[in-house]
């Protein structure tokens, strides 16, 4: 039997998202819109000196309004001038004094804000992420600090995306339940997608500069909240609708939220 030759052997690589769903013609125009409605100036980038306290932050916003994680961030680090006393105070010390600060879900993100504590203990011998900023801002650098960010415990694509876009100025694409159903609702991407190939497909769709994905995360968030609601969207002053497959079945209310 004839052996199989080294290229017949080797699996295909599965061809992009974009090429399986390519951006519609009035792409570039969505970007445009939406920044020159919601962001024309783009507020700075939350930073924070050490990007560990960028990955904490985010883990508190999970499931949490605004209001709430600020509260939970300032009570644990009134309580944690150092992150060296929440590791010795251990998951069961870091749920009280998040309980303390109200919100729900403190036992599961105290579990999660320990195991990234141990976790650098343990592989780097400190509580610091500082080494992040080190990789160039290349491609290849870019890929080096989110495969570092996700080998932490508990830490998905969502927090690892927004830590790059926010903290470490990287052309991220984070995106959000509001830009995950806009974008549903839009028909740039199948119905069917969990929210990780979304954010996969809106990377290979947007220009990969940290400005362009910057101003379509803020923007394309804040019309979700605004305008592109979860219920009773307000089609008529939404300034995408004429691209907007939805609008017209939202406003004969025969479309699903």
């Amino acid at each position: 039997m004839p052996s199989r030759s080294r290229s017949a052997s080797r699996p295909k690589t599965p061809p992009a998202l974009t090429e399986q769903v390519p951006p519609p013609a009035w792409f570039p125009e969505y970007l445009r819109r939406l920044r020159e409605t919601y962001a024309p100036d783009l507020p700075a980038p939350r930073r924070f000196p050490e990007p560990l306290g960028g990955v904490i932050r985010t883990i508190l916003a999970q499931q949490n309004t605004r209001r709430v994680a600020q509260r939970q961030w300032e009570v644990l680090t009134t309580v944690y001038p150092h992150w060296e006393a929440a590791l010795m105070d251990g998951p069961d010390g870091i749920a009280t004094t998040l309980k303390s600060a109200g919100g729900g879900l403190s036992r599961m993100k105290a579990d999660y804000i320990y195991g990234v504590l141990a976790h650098l203990e343990e592989a780097r011998g400190e509580l610091s992420l500082r080494f992040l900023r080190d990789f160039p801002q290349t491609p290849e650098g870019h890929e080096q600090a989110r495969a570092a960010l996700a080998a932490l415990p508990g830490v998905g694509h969502k927090t690892v995306a927004l830590v790059l876009l926010f903290d470490l100025i990287r052309p991220a694409m984070p995106v959000d339940g509001n830009m995950e159903r806009v974008a549903k609702r839009l028909e740039l991407v199948p119905v069917n997608w969990n929210s990780h190939k979304v954010e996969r497909w809106y990377g290979e769709a947007v220009p990969p500069d940290w400005e362009t994905r910057y101003a379509l995360h803020i923007s394309g968030v804040r019309h979700g909240r605004d305008t592109c609601r979860s219920q009773r969207p307000l089609c008529g002053e939404c300034v995408l609708r004429e691209f907007c497959p939805s609008a017209a079945l939202f406003e004969l209310g025969e479309a699903q939220p």
